[in-house]
């Protein structure tokens, strides 16, 4: 990470919240293994009260668990950052599952054994513990209230939420949490990268929507028009039109080869002379069985829409797969969708609910509906799956880069199938 970018966030988020840089006042809440550096990429030890080292165990949900035990215990937080939005919502959910133990660790200044946490470092992180009984009555008591803006209630001097990603993939997981856990607090999302290269720095923590600042000398970037022209000729950071599309062209360091990223970015507007860009959509990232293209974004929009429809739910998480890669157990119809869901505050869907959403699909596009007509896509599939099923997928998956909606991988296809329970 270039020292201009993490200097641009810190000055960005000191005029913005002006006590969010305050010694020890930032828990994180990561999972990098072997990197002990926080998202951000600052060695800053003073900024945070959580230990570098629980962030690099070897499982997932430990080091999720041991940063949550730490945050719990600083009651004057300021910032709570995440470096995926992802991360933030499982550890709220770790909080929901076990929030008993979690009061018990704090009270006795204790770190319980748990899958995934060698006891060397447990015994390590644990002698960084003190007992706070005060602090675990506390916990207690706002967790036997319910959830609703447990974050606010349990840190009442949080300024703002920073999170690595909270566009893409990663945007539902900051919907769900601005709605529930989190009510009230702003989400930041700090800089925008693309296949591992910084690019730009959001210098708006305020806003709600992210925009980044392209800056010219962290990456060579390279723009091509959207839609694509019959002989696409890539433009420059100088030639940009504000309001227009454009696929993104990286070469991120001298040597290394020149790619199209499969990202696509739309131009809000200029900050002095550079462009300020928004992202949009993943080319990646598109459902087509029968070429009718549908962007995960648009499907996600789509599904939230038929969610709204059944009454008391709300969607935790979901993916989508097309019937291909289900082999016979898709059944012998047309290609289509398959459908896992995650919800809260609903245990079951009849037949006439799960329609719904093959009807907002055929409502929001016109080519689907077209097949669907023709027979030539077959019916949607909706399958719910059990509480934590996604969380477990995410640990699965074994790294710390966002889990993709369009599911094309069999290994994972296999533990989600195994978590459906209609």
């Amino acid at each position: 990470l270039p020292a201009q970018g993490s200097l641009l966030y810190l000055d960005a988020l000191y005029a913005a919240f002006p006590q969010a840089l305050a010694p020890r006042g930032t828990a994180l809440l990561s999972w990098v293994p072997g990197d002990p550096h926080a998202p951000a990429g600052w060695p800053l030890p003073t900024l945070y009260c959580t230990p570098a080292e629980a962030g690099t165990l070897p499982s997932r949900a430990a080091a999720l668990r041991v940063q949550l035990l730490f945050a719990l215990r600083a009651r004057a937080l300021r910032v709570l950052e995440a470096g995926l939005a992802a991360e933030l919502h499982d550890a709220l959910a770790a909080l929901r599952a076990g929030w008993p133990g979690l009061a018990e660790d704090l009270a006795l200044g204790r770190l319980s054994p748990q899958p995934g946490l060698p006891e060397d470092a447990r015994c390590r992180l644990q002698a960084l513990l003190v007992p706070d009984a005060t602090r675990a009555a506390e916990l207690q008591a706002e967790c036997a209230r319910g959830f609703e803006g447990i974050v606010r209630r349990l840190w009442p001097q949080l300024e703002v939420v920073v999170v690595g990603t909270a566009h893409g993939a990663e945007q539902l997981y900051c919907d769900s949490l601005r709605q529930a856990d989190c009510k009230g607090l702003p989400f930041y999302c700090p800089f925008y990268r693309a296949a591992g290269a910084l690019l730009g720095v959001n210098l708006w923590p305020k806003e709600p929507a992210p925009r980044f600042l392209l800056c010219p000398n962290w990456a060579f970037c390279e723009f091509l028009p959207c839609p694509a022209e019959e002989e696409p000729q890539t433009v420059l950071l100088g030639e940009l039109w504000e309001g227009r599309e454009y696929g993104l062209v990286l070469t991120a360091q001298p040597g290394e080869y020149r790619c199209r990223v499969g990202e696509v970015l739309r131009v809000a507007g200029f900050h002095k002379q550079c462009p300020v860009v928004e992202p949009v959509r993943r080319e990646s990232q598109v459902l087509s069985v029968r070429g009718e293209s549908i962007p995960e974004e648009r499907f996600c929009r789509s599904l939230c829409r038929a969610v709204g429809m059944w009454p008391g739910a709300r969607l935790v998480d979901y993916i989508c797969v097309e019937s291909a890669l289900l082999g016979a157990s898709s059944g012998a119809c047309a290609p289509h969708y398959e459908v896992f869901v995650e919800l809260r505050g609903l245990r079951d869907l009849s037949e006439g609910q799960r329609y719904k959403l093959d009807q907002c699909l055929q409502e929001d596009f016109p080519v689907y509906k077209s097949f669907r007509f023709k027979g030539s896509i077959g019916p949607l599939r909706l399958h719910l799956v059990g509480a934590g099923a996604f969380a477990r997928l995410r640990e699965a998956l074994g790294s710390p880069i966002p889990m993709p909606r369009v599911l094309r991988e069999e290994r994972l296809l296999q533990l989600i199938q195994s978590a459906v329970i209609s």
